[in-house]
């Protein structure tokens, strides 16, 4: 990627993230309820109607919309992202006392993926159509039709009450705690990524260059991981991309059953307590981690694969 296409790319992020930022703000503020109500509702006090009113007045929240969103982009830009009504913290904070838990959590289930997709995968290409592909098929079907909240009240009932083996609730990031969490998001994970992966693998021993190896003598072992599974790797790449920028933005269904303290569980406490400022600063940072992972990807191409870097 050169420095004129990365130029513009990071204009189009930008462009995405004032979009973003309108239609978040928009949306807020259309929300139902009172956040000034919710904010006193926080702290225990029953103010009146007049400090109410008076403190709507002191936040701006009785000036015109399009003046509440111009002063809250211009402190988004400064790195303000306001005060949270229930938590009385500084958004940008929250967040990003919230994200390394988050990280963690996501690169342990990425991990666990990764170690359990890519040999099941190659193993089920390279058993086309026999009772090996036919089983890791049926696995994978039956991975990507159980939703994860299902798969981790499942873990919790086996794990956890039946054998006592880990915590139900995983109130810190010990990886200890972070296991269930882990195994909750890998198992959807790793069963739509082995369905790839086996796609790819086909797809690439249907080659030319495949014939002629095999023409030629060289181990089918070789071939497969030396060639095969590189050149393989560019529609992964991309997927894993997307998920990781999932995982990163909040993990909310597994975070919320387990208690673990990430982006997600902040963001469904943020939405159920009217949290608005959480909220929005919320959506931006899981917009930004979205396109910086996919702006990431992009750029790892022209290292995988030397065409691309060619044709650019």
């Amino acid at each position: 990627m050169s420095f004129k296409q990365l130029g513009r790319r990071l204009v189009q992020i930008f462009a995405v993230l004032i979009g973003i930022s309108f239609l978040t703000f928009l949306l807020t503020y259309l929300a139902p309820g009172d956040p000034v109500r919710t904010m006193y509702a926080a702290t225990g006090v029953v103010p009146s109607e007049e400090v109410m009113q008076q403190t709507r007045e002191e936040m701006g929240l009785d000036r015109p919309f399009f003046v509440q969103y111009a002063d809250w982009l211009s402190r988004c830009l400064r790195g303000d992202f306001g005060t949270s009504y229930s938590l009385k913290k500084p958004v940008l904070e929250l967040l990003g006392s919230r994200l390394w838990p988050t990280i963690k959590l996501s690169l342990l289930s990425v991990f666990l993926m990764l170690t359990v997709s890519i040999p099941f995968g190659m193993l089920a290409a390279v058993n086309k159509n026999k009772w090996i592909d036919g089983l890791v098929r049926g696995i994978t079907f039956l991975g990507v039709s159980m939703p994860n909240f299902w798969v981790g009240l499942l873990l919790v009932s086996f794990f956890c009450v039946k054998l006592k083996w880990l915590p139900v609730v995983s109130a810190d990031t010990t990886f200890r705690n972070m296991i269930l969490p882990a195994v909750t998001l890998a198992f959807a994970m790793s069963a739509k990524y082995t369905r790839q992966v086996r796609t790819a693998v086909l797809e690439e021993l249907n080659q030319d260059y495949v014939i002629g190896a095999r023409a030629r003598g060289i181990q089918e072992w070789k071939i497969l991981w030396q060639n095969v599974f590189p050149n393989s790797l560019l529609p992964l790449i991309t997927l894993l991309g997307l998920s990781i920028g999932s995982l990163l933005g909040g993990t909310a269904v597994a975070e919320v059953i387990f208690s673990y303290p990430g982006l997600g569980s902040l963001a469904v406490s943020a939405i159920t307590s009217y949290d608005y400022p959480l909220v929005q600063g919320y959506v931006l940072w899981t917009a930004l981690i979205y396109m910086v992972i996919n702006l990431a990807v992009d750029i790892s191409y022209n290292f995988i694969d030397p065409r691309i870097r060619e044709k650019r």
